[in-house]
């Protein structure tokens, strides 16, 4: 067989191949980001509303490796807007407060157009590269929508635990993974390239609320491999109203 057929051959079996494999990855991953949401409370998941969370958090000096701060009182409002289609921009509305012995360490919020922290509203450019280093985990409630694609990656262990990982590329091509445990098929880990370097977060100690909703109490955020920050969260409310000055800026 000359060179020449054995190429022709080749390109014919790849042909009949390729496809098959690429649409099976797809179904794979699909039933792995479905059973991810069955199991932190489905439909409620997808469309929570709003969401308030209430702990504490360590922040660690990424040098040293010392603990640079603790905070004693860690509060998130959520709320939440409905066919997502940037993975790592700002959506919805979200305030952060951090305070410490009741004296104030930081704040952040975000109203759907302007980003502010406890030194005033931040300019639009430094804006979108804060929250290109931290949105992300929403995304997978848009995931199984038109325009997203899927991808399974190498099954691996985290936490000790057999792990599926799925790749889902947003419509601007932005892509985000995912950690889903083989057993509980609840969501352990999420990663991305963000400006500040490659970031992962590491979820556990999971709770499910008597409305079906399943909270990771701890949430670990690391760049480039390093330890961030820890919250661990104590308290959680899910589609309740959210007083609207929450969401209201400081006037300039």
């Amino acid at each position: 067989m000359t060179t020449l057929v054995r190429l022709l051959v080749a390109i014919l079996m790849l042909a009949g191949i390729a496809p098959c494999a690429a649409a099976q990855d797809d179904r794979s991953a699909r039933a792995i980001v479905e059973s991810a949401i069955e199991a932190h409370g489905g439909e409620l998941f997808l469309n929570p509303g709003t969401l308030q969370l209430r702990g504490t958090a360590i922040f660690y000096d990424p040098a040293t490796g010392a603990v640079r701060s603790r905070v004693d009182d860690y509060r998130m409002w959520r709320e939440f807007s409905e066919d997502r289609l940037v993975a790592h921009g700002a959506e919805g509305k979200v305030r952060i407060i951090a305070t410490n012995e009741n004296v104030s360490l930081f704040e952040v919020g975000y109203d759907g157009e302007t980003t502010w922290t406890q030194d005033g509203v931040m300019p639009r450019d430094e804006a979108d590269a804060y929250w290109a280093n931290n949105f992300g985990f929403g995304i997978i409630r848009s995931a199984l929508n038109d325009r997203f694609v899927l991808q399974t990656g190498p099954q691996r262990r985290i936490g000790g635990r057999e792990t599926h990982i799925v790749r889902i590329i947003d419509p601007q091509g932005q892509e985000t993974l995912f950690g889903v445990d083989a057993d509980s098929h609840f969501l352990t880990y999420m990663a991305f390239r963000s400006p500040r370097g490659f970031h992962e977060r590491l979820y556990g100690d999971f709770i499910k609320l008597e409305n079906g909703w399943v909270q990771a109490r701890s949430v670990s955020l690391l760049y480039d491999g390093v330890l961030s920050n820890t919250v661990f969260w104590e308290h959680a409310v899910v589609g309740e109203p959210i007083d609207p000055v929450i969401f209201t800026p400081p006037s300039e």
